[in-house]
């Protein structure tokens, strides 16, 4: 199994282990969804170089986050499945071209079997990806709402958990509540400072 960046706990992608049988179709019941493993930080570029493949189908999704850094908050894409991708082809016809693409290390197999993707699997992924330019992103922005309990990400309190009091939405900032030597104690943070408990996650 593999698991995405900012992916429910729960949830993980399930692989099932199978032999293909060598032969020379190309027909639709011979395509499956495969596991391929990139190099690190080379999905993008293992991508680009099968989809030039006839017969192959590539999907690829990435995730579009925010993070404060020194610069003020900004935003992030990187891989969902850090050096995995999803690749759809007659593995008998077409294993050897992908296999030695480039960026590719290998095709996720089990020993001797490989390891075949559901296809519902894949179609909930795409079903929750917009295309921008041809790229599937999920864009993970959770809203922070007043009652929201957050942990506080940067200063001399990261790493505390407070109570959203307000919601500064014109100054992209929020009120929190914090206890501090057993007193409560207000303060005022950019919305980048804090994350909610539950994010930034996907849910499949």
């Amino acid at each position: 199994m593999i698991t995405p960046n900012y992916v429910e706990s729960s949830k993980q992608i399930s692989i099932a282990p199978t032999h293909p049988r060598p032969g020379d179709s190309g027909s639709e019941d011979e395509m499956k969804w495969y596991c391929v493993q990139a190099g690190p930080k080379r999905e993008h570029i293992a991508a680009a170089n099968l989809q030039v493949e006839e017969g192959v189908e590539v999907f690829c999704p990435r995730i579009r986050y925010r993070k404060k850094t020194r610069r003020g908050v900004i935003w992030f894409v990187e891989a969902m499945f850090p050096m995995y991708l999803f690749a759809r082809f007659d593995y008998p016809r077409h294993h050897r071209f992908v296999r030695h693409a480039h960026g590719v290390s290998t095709i996720v197999h089990f020993g001797r079997e490989i390891g075949v993707v559901p296809d519902e699997v894949v179609e909930t992924l795409k079903e929750r990806c917009a295309a921008e330019n041809g790229i599937p992103i999920i864009q993970i922005d959770p809203p922070i709402n007043e009652g929201d309990v957050v942990k506080v990400e940067e200063g001399p309190f990261r790493g505390v958990e407070a109570l959203v009091t307000r919601v500064l939405s014109a100054k992209e900032r929020v009120r929190i509540l914090i206890e501090v030597m057993g007193r409560q104690v207000e303060l005022e943070l950019e919305t980048g400072a804090v994350v909610t408990k539950e994010s930034p996650r996907v849910y499949l």
